[in-house]
């Protein structure tokens, strides 16, 4: 089975830089991926065949600098910034 694929200018130029990186043809790679999707690999490999490792969640980052600002300080900060914006000075 042959499929027709349309890609953009810059979809083309980095499927040919990713396969070129793994050294091997455009078509062979983009044949590799589909190989993955069906069989259920949803993770991407690396070139050493391990997997990535997960990313760390950035969720609570930054409770160590305590609460943030409330909603009150938010909209005076915002207010005191742009007061005069938008208005012509002599």
């Amino acid at each position: 089975m042959s499929i027709l694929l349309s890609l953009e200018p810059q979809e083309e130029a980095q499927l040919r830089a990713l396969a070129q990186a793994e050294g091997i043809p455009p078509e062979v790679f983009a044949r590799e991926l589909l190989h993955r999707v069906l069989a259920g690999k949803t993770a991407p490999e690396s070139t050493a065949g391990q997997q990535l490792k997960p990313r760390k969640s950035a969720y609570g980052l930054l409770a160590p600098y305590g609460p943030g600002p409330s909603e009150e300080e938010i909209d005076e900060n915002r207010r005191e910034v742009l007061r005069g914006f938008g208005e012509i000075t002599p």
